[in-house]
């Protein structure tokens, strides 16, 4: 008997539905239909069930032990609390960044009231609260914790990352907190050191355990067994496999992959990211090897008007004006006028994303001359790039809007990819690639592999 195993994004935009013949690891069938989460996600879901039904035969069984992730209601919204902005802060944020959040505060320092009022408007899903390497500073995190305290109790989860020596006086502060206080190891447990993944772990728990439930998602359990991450750490969780490869499966390599979406562009690189000239010298915190950053303002429905702004910048089509308009609110480009438009908002949005992404020299002058001071990733040798999210996949010419990722003589300072191999994600699959990754990562593999399409 084929075994068929289904995979769920419940996304902002759009549910999705993939069904995966496990025994032959092809896609058999995709669904696509407009999310209902605000009202009754099961409608949407059913509906692309129906969907998949009529290509491939689906029973309540296959319905149950389908594995899905969600970006949906604004996916995993998070705050990040830290000492030094450049250290402890930044290393927070690439903590919550890697576990599929959007970081939609960052603070450092002693938190003032003012800033602890900000916090609980912002409403965040989880505060991460981090600041002092072990065995350093304990003073920061100890007053940000009785700030916390002391509020209005607003914050709904704390996941505690910062010195050890602090944790306990830390928790005894949050107390009140009971069920809803997390405490892991340090994100930043000595200078220039970054320990992300217990941070992550706790958080994608939170997201299960506590998240799901609030955003409406956990009503689909009657029909499938759970939510397991959220959207952006399946993507994240995928682009490691295909680097990295599996159970005798080759992966490809350091890679980057764009996802362009209709609420944010999400970028992950999987590269050491590691100078490639002999005279450069890093700055700050050493790049995680697997990296995600997401850009909250740019996104092809949400965000449309912070694209407009950006192409006009540029040469754009002729009747540009007359068709970017009708993009507002989510429509899907019908015809050619519309197509080219759209391709052009999609590669503003890679050329944008990609380029806060990667690394950039700055040249610095000293007694011995020219010192070049290199930010972030070095790109430049990556020899992968994939493109995947409706503005990239169902572009009229995605390899021009992939090409937006790709290094530009006219600024050699940012450090993009020179000459990557440029694939897109053909079947819109990436998100089922990271679920399935997590309980079967060769076949996981095998699957991307064989639909990953060269532009």
């Amino acid at each position: 008997m084929t075994d068929i195993r289904l995979f769920i994004d419940f996304g902002s935009t759009f549910t999705k539905v993939v069904a995966v013949d496990l025994d032959r690891a092809d896609v058999v069938s995709v669904a696509r239909v407009p999310s209902t989460v605000d009202t009754d996600v099961t409608i949407g879901l059913e509906e692309a069930f129906t969907l998949v039904g009529k290509e491939v035969p689906i029973d309540a069984a296959a319905k149950k032990r389908a594995m899905a992730c969600s970006s949906a209601a604004g996916g995993l919204r998070m705050v990040c609390v830290g000492f030094v902005p450049e250290l402890t802060s930044e290393a927070a944020t690439r903590a919550a960044l890697g576990a599929g959040a959007k970081v939609i505060g960052r603070y450092s320092y002693q938190l003032t009231r003012a800033e602890v009022d900000e916090i609980e408007a912002l409403a965040p899903d989880i505060l991460l609260l981090a600041g002092g390497t072990d065995g350093g500073n304990e003073k920061v995190i100890t007053h940000n914790a009785r700030m916390i305290a002391h509020s209005g109790h607003r914050i709904k989860n704390i996941v505690v990352a910062g010195n050890k020596a602090a944790h306990d006086e830390v928790r005894s502060i949050l107390r009140d907190y009971d069920r809803h206080l997390f405490v892991a190891r340090n994100v930043m447990p000595e200078i220039g050191t970054l320990d992300a993944e217990p941070c992550n772990k706790e958080v994608r728990e939170i997201f299960i355990k506590h998240i799901v439930e609030a955003k409406g998602i956990a009503k689909a359990r009657a029909m499938i067994d759970e939510v397991i991450m959220p959207t952006p750490s399946a993507g994240l969780e995928a682009a490691r496999l295909i680097a990295s490869g599996a159970d005798g499966v080759a992966g490809m390599g350091e890679l980057l992959v764009v996802d362009v979406g209709g609420a944010t562009t999400n970028v992950h690189s999987v590269a050491t990211g590691r100078p490639s000239g002999s005279a450069i010298v890093l700055d700050h915190l050493p790049e995680p090897y697997v990296k995600r950053t997401v850009e909250g303002d740019i996104g092809l429905k949400y965000n449309i008007a912070t694209l407009e702004e950006l192409a006009r910048e540029r040469e754009r089509p002729p009747d540009f004006d007359a068709v970017i308009k009708r993009f507002y609110g989510g429509k899907l480009p019908e015809g050619e006028a519309e197509a080219a438009c759209h391709d052009l908002m999609s590669r503003i949005a890679v050329e944008t994303a990609v380029g806060r992404h990667a690394g950039r020299l700055e040249v610095f002058y000293g007694p011995s001359g020219e010192v070049f001071v290199q930010r972030g990733k070095d790109l430049t040798q990556v020899k992968t790039v994939i493109g995947t999210g409706g503005g990239i996949v169902f572009a009229a010419n995605p390899r021009q809007v992939l090409a937006g990722a790709l290094y530009c003589d006219a600024m050699p300072t940012m450090l993009k990819p020179k000459a990557p191999a440029l694939f897109v994600d053909e079947c819109y699959i990436l998100f089922a690639v990271g679920l399935l990754s997590q309980v079967a990562p060769a076949p996981a593999l095998s699957l991307i592999k064989r639909h990953l399409r060269k532009v």
